[in-house]
């Protein structure tokens, strides 16, 4: 097979020329240059396109350049609502597995195999915390423990705060079945729900960490629905999937509405945004409402 020879560059100029000349419609030309300077082409025009024309063809009639900035603001918009939530969801997760392994293990515990289920995945956790460790050794509390501490040994309630929320869903995943039964028990689920959850969640956060894109994205890490979701239409590859789950993580909770009274915000100030596209169901406030 040929390989694919690299296309030169446009300029901003000539991005917009190419646009046009694949039947967006660009009203104002000198406002879309702005924008072009601020937003790079391909992180703009190969993620928000997406269903408004088909693959390497030209753009449907109608759709115009206002309508991709629109997608692009409600996407930025959407994660910086989002992120908030996530952390949340992080650091409550911090805590709960950190005060459990303390109080089961001991401070220490986080580093003998026989307390984990897979041998192997303790040995790559390890080798992670060595390197977060030494990323984070100017930090005052983890220069303390080297310091000051036996063998420079961090206890597991201070080494949960240094571990990314993948690291830290990829530890809860590796622990015994009856240790995760019990963390799970906080709130209230089964633990082969939060083992999944939590690791879609870490997933989405990424995605908003790096500026990525929620609007009409199929996700890769797709987290486990409850029966009663899916019979009303949840899909766990988008994310309202994601969302089905953290109203369980959320229940009763103020900010959860809050949260979805800003969702609903979102939505009429960006009317072109096609709701379907993120699994969204037509009842969506009603069924997040909900557990």
């Amino acid at each position: 097979m040929e390989l694919k020879k690299h296309q030169e560059p446009l300029s901003v100029g000539q991005q917009i020329k190419n646009l046009k000349a694949l039947n967006l419609f660009i009203e104002d030309e000198t406002a879309a240059v702005k924008f072009l300077n601020n937003v790079s082409y391909y992180r703009f025009i190969k993620a928000y396109s997406l269903g408004l024309k088909p693959k390497n063809g030209s753009y449907y009639d109608g759709v115009t350049f206002d309508q991709l900035v629109e997608l692009y603001l409600f996407n930025s918009d959407l994660r910086q609502l989002l992120f908030p939530l996530i952390e949340s969801v992080e650091i409550n997760l911090r805590c709960q597995v950190s005060n459990y392994i303390c109080n089961t293990y001991g401070v220490l515990g986080y580093k003998e195999p026989g307390n984990f289920t897979d041998a192997a995945h303790h040995a790559a956790f390890l080798w992670d915390v060595e390197s977060e460790t030494f990323r984070n050794k100017n930090a005052p509390f983890v220069k303390n423990f080297l310091n000051n501490y036996e063998n420079g040994d961090i206890p597991f309630y201070a080494l949960v705060e240094i571990l990314s929320f993948g690291t830290l869903s990829k530890f809860y995943k590796n622990m015994k079945n009856p240790d995760k039964k019990q963390v799970a028990s906080a709130y209230g689920i089964g633990y082969t729900y939060l083992e999944s959850w939590i690791e879609s969640i870490a997933y989405v956060r990424n995605i908003c960490a790096h500026y990525g894109r929620l609007y009409n994205a199929k996700l890769t890490k797709t987290p486990k629905l409850y029966h009663q979701d899916i019979e009303q239409g949840a899909v766990n590859n988008r994310i309202f999937g994601v969302l089905c789950c953290m109203k369980h993580l959320f229940v009763g909770g103020r900010r959860w509405a809050e949260f979805l009274d800003s969702i609903e915000v979102l939505l009429s100030k960006y009317p072109n945004v096609n709701i379907a596209t993120m699994g969204f169901t037509e009842n969506w406030r009603e069924f997040l409402d909900c557990c």
